[in-house]
């Protein structure tokens, strides 16, 4: 049961991805303007959404390849799961030095830190599995 939940999560999780990241590389304008609290985060820059846009192609391979092919698993969501906390800490890091207020740490909660803290724990849950 648990295993087929944690499949089902990671699923989810790698669709989210996937969505995301051809939604930045398909409509760049699109998406900057569509998520609460990016236009603060600096001026519209094309290149930079559609190169975070690849990431997140990357990270829901990452997540649905795991999903499918176990031997895989605990490798693409320990590397997916670190730039998801990479990423969330750097979001951390701006509210700290004052670049944005502390209100942007439950804005972007959803999108950038549950992602983050559901990665390590289907990676927890791989590396126990895997055992």
């Amino acid at each position: 049961m648990l295993r087929q939940f944690c499949i089902a999560v990671a699923v989810i999780l790698g669709l989210g991805a996937l969505a995301n990241g051809g939604f930045m590389l398909v409509s760049p304008t699109g998406w900057y303007f569509a998520v609460p609290g990016v236009t603060t985060t600096g001026p519209f820059n094309q290149h930079f959404i559609r190169d975070i846009g690849i990431i997140f192609l990357f990270l829901g391979a990452a997540f649905l390849i795991g999903a499918a092919r176990p031997e895989f698993r605990v490798v693409l969501w320990s590397a997916a799961s670190l730039w998801l906390c990479c990423h969330a800490l750097f979001h951390f890091w701006e509210v700290a030095v004052g670049i944005c207020g502390s209100p942007a740490l439950l804005r972007d909660f959803p999108a950038v830190t549950l992602p983050a803290l559901i990665g390590v724990a289907l990676t927890l849950w791989a590396i126990r599995d895997r055992r």
